[in-house]
């Protein structure tokens, strides 16, 4: 970028003032001078006329100036894809709003410009691109995920997503679309998360030969999948208890109280609470799909095994033996929050042994399903999931179906006669 001079500055400060109040089309590059206090001549011999003058102007702007050196740093510091989207649209849209009026003339009159010069503005565009594909990738790689698109093509929709949001904001005054700037970066992290991340890559377990990649999905929402037996899932929470404290607290919150990977990620210790007739979490407002806070219970009996009490089971003793300082429930080796893909990485690790079509998304219908059992009503499972009853019904006739299974299993422990009426004797 070339070095600002004051007089260059002044030009460019002149020029976003006049071109956001009364358009590119209808500045001249006499009001432009006038208004900076110098030369007009200057403007031609920096710039070359006043779309260069333009050009410059964006290119030294929030919304792309130091964008690389900037992504580059920002790289370093992301604990995983989630969090590097996160930041680097809220970035974005910070800068651009920063600016609304020079975007609405920049959009609006894009038409009226030469060829050359909106040539020139994509050009802009597209190596402030590659700069975002690098900072994504950089944290693609560090999360080790395979994914359905390539990086410079994640960066080109999340920047057009960002520039349609920009200019949606910008030119309505009132839209129901989202609620407003959160509700909109958690869904498009959510929309790239489930959509162009198909998983990271960890190990399959085998005896006889060296690890090798196997895939772990990680989607932000399931789809309806398969519940998990009571017996197996006794066995993944004494797998947890092997593996370490936080292990075994991670896979008992899972099946206690029923969360998604995401919501469990975005978990700190402020959100827990107990005493000695409950155990409950408050989940994040600003999860995808809440419109407030809800509490979740953690129940102390999981698929018909008692885990303790409320003041003293897996998550509390977790908790309490921790020497760290960092807010979040679950965290890495650095203190940091872990990632969904990290703690996905750490079911893969507590439920290789038990086979590799184990999936973190059978965690949540398997409490579903046992709520359901157990005589919770449609519409209360709903409030606590924030789940509508309609999508939901599925693991109702889940749930009848494990009822009638069971209670065919104790009517043949209870049969009628003795051993000598046996047809096999």
């Amino acid at each position: 970028m070339p070095k600002r001079s004051p007089a260059r500055k002044k030009l460019i400060d002149a020029a976003l003032e006049l071109f956001s109040n009364q358009g590119v089309t209808e500045t001249t590059t006499r009001q432009i001078a006038d208004r900076a206090g110098v030369n007009e001549v200057t403007i031609f011999r920096q710039f070359g006329n006043k779309h260069g003058l333009m050009l410059a102007a964006i290119e030294e702007t929030e919304v792309l100036s130091n964008v690389g050196e900037a992504l580059l740093q920002q790289a370093r510091e992301v604990s995983g894809l989630d969090q590097a989207l996160r930041d680097y649209a809220n970035g974005r849209l910070e800068a651009l709003e920063s600016m609304p009026d020079f975007v609405r003339s920049l959009v609006g009159e894009s038409g009226q410009y030469a060829p050359e010069h909106r040539q020139a503005i994509g050009r802009e565009l597209t190596q402030a691109n590659r700069f975002v594909a690098q900072y994504l990738d950089a944290a693609i790689q560090r999360g080790q995920l395979q994914t359905t698109l390539s990086a410079e093509n994640i960066a080109s929709l999340l920047n057009s997503l960002i520039l349609g949001y920009a200019v949606l904001e910008f030119t309505s005054g009132v839209h129901l679309l989202w609620r407003d700037r959160q509700d909109f970066l958690e869904n498009l992290v959510g929309l790239f998360l489930r959509g162009a991340v198909q998983s990271p890559a960890s190990d399959t377990y085998n005896a006889n030969q060296s690890p090798a990649p196997q895939t772990v999905t990680v989607n932000v929402q399931p789809d309806i999948v398969e519940d998990l037996p009571a017996p197996l899932v006794h066995d993944l929470l004494r797998q947890g208890k092997e593996r370490g404290q936080q292990d075994y607290a991670l896979i008992y919150v899972l099946f206690g109280a029923g969360l998604s990977p995401v919501e469990v990620a975005a978990l700190e210790r402020q959100h827990h609470s107990c005493d000695r007739t409950q155990q409950l979490l408050r989940i994040p407002s600003t999860m995808p799909g809440n419109a407030a806070p809800r509490m979740v219970p953690i129940n102390q009996w999981i698929m018909g095994k008692r885990y303790g009490s409320y003041q003293k089971n897996p998550l509390t003793q977790w908790l309490k033996n921790r020497k760290d300082d960092s807010p979040s429930l679950f965290i890495n080796e650095a203190d940091n929050p872990l990632t969904v893909e990290a703690i996905a990485e750490r079911w893969q690790a507590c439920t290789r042994k038990f086979g590799s079509d184990l999936t973190i998304q059978q965690a949540q219908p398997t409490w579903r399903v046992d709520m359901l059992v157990r005589g919770m009503s449609l519409d209360n499972l709903s409030l606590l999931t924030g789940v509508s009853g309609k999508d939901l019904a599925p693991y109702v006739e889940r749930a009848r179906v494990k009822t009638a299974l069971d209670q065919a299993v104790q009517l043949d422990q209870k049969r009628p006669g003795d051993a000598g009426n046996s047809d096999l004797d």
